[in-house]
């Protein structure tokens, strides 16, 4: 047993160290796995979705950039695909072009699963041969799909056949192309973790401007479910961003609105519960706001000793009367 573990560690280690540089040996992480790049047709916000059985995937599979594309880089993990396949796209190569300079210059190429897109929607993607089958990929305008290690051959087929006939937000369309992988069969090994990344159609200048999500599950025994559960929240926080905007520019009207909107969307959510009263008290609709406030003293009373603090900085724009009867809920 020990002689064959000794075996086998010196077949696979050296691969974990060729990059895209001949000269440069450096330790990549196995990241068998699915993912999708795509750009949204519409909005031109571009992104990476991927779940594999492997810690952490979403810190060396997904990348991307405002303006410029996406790329993952999969299989025996490489990330200066990544770095340096946006840095040949925004220098104007295109997807197939900056392919094939970086898996021409990679010594561990075969190993190597990988995918971009630009901004316009073009991709291009490579499978190795020598990536651990069911393995494969299938590119088209504005997407493109991939996946090593899978139960079977009919994985990447479902996940490009969902985003295609999908009408949802491209964050959404990515997720269920992630749900199809799962239904089609998935990572023969099983799950672990799971990243979305999406970024702007045009850069603003300023980089976590540009980043308009990034959620990652880095282990869980179903982290696919897990990352829609996060999706779902981070729409819902996307109200509460704008509601506090809106108290911001002192639209209290607009404030209600949004806080609103982001309670419906996740109902148990104190915080949520809590700002909805408060942006309600705000507009003099106190006996609205009062059995809100009372649920989420209920709750927690942190909230409640939270309340009057927010009366010094205009957060809370009510009179002593009426924080009285809100600081007299039971």
């Amino acid at each position: 047993m020990h002689f064959f573990c000794l075996l086998f560690s010196m077949m696979i280690l050296p691969f974990f160290f060729l990059s895209a540089h001949s000269q440069e040996r450096e330790i990549f992480p196995l990241a068998h796995t699915y993912s999708i790049v795509a750009v949204d047709s519409a909005t031109g916000e571009v992104g990476v979705a991927v779940q594999s059985h492997w810690f952490s995937v979403g810190s060396t599979v997904p990348w991307a950039e405002a303006g410029v594309g996406a790329v993952a880089t999969q299989s025996f993990t490489n990330p200066a695909y990544g770095l340096r396949g946006l840095e040949l796209m925004k220098a104007g190569k295109t997807p197939q072009e900056a392919l094939e300079i970086l898996t021409r210059e990679d010594e561990g190429r075969e190993f190597r699963q990988v995918a971009f897109i630009d901004a316009q929607g073009n991709s291009a993607a490579y499978t190795g041969p020598k990536c651990i089958p069911a393995a494969g990929h299938i590119t088209g305008k504005f997407f493109s799909v991939q996946a090593n290690l899978m139960l079977n051959n009919r994985v990447w087929p479902a996940m490009a056949d969902v985003f295609r006939n999908s009408s949802a937000s491209l964050a959404e369309r990515m997720v269920e192309a992630l749900e199809a992988a799962e239904k089609a069969g998935g990572d023969i090994r099983g799950k672990q973790s799971a990243a979305l990344l999406v970024v702007r159609a045009k850069p603003t200048g300023i980089r976590w401007k540009d980043r308009l999500i990034d959620l990652r599950v880095e282990d869980h025994p179903e982290p696919v479910k897990e990352l829609k559960r996060l999706l779902l929240i981070h729409r819902a926080y996307e109200h509460m961003n704008a509601g506090d905007l809106a108290v911001e520019s002192g639209d209290e009207e607009k404030a209600l609105q949004e806080y609103s909107a982001a309670e419906k969307m996740q109902p148990e959510n104190l915080e949520m519960k809590f700002w909805h009263a408060v942006a309600l008290a705000n507009i003099g609709r106190v006996e609205e706001a009062l059995p809100i406030f009372r649920q989420v003293f209920n709750k927690d009373k942190n909230w409640k000793t939270l309340t009057p603090r927010l009366i010094k900085p205009e957060i809370l724009k009510v009179n002593e009367e009426d924080l009285d009867r809100i600081m007299s809920l039971d």
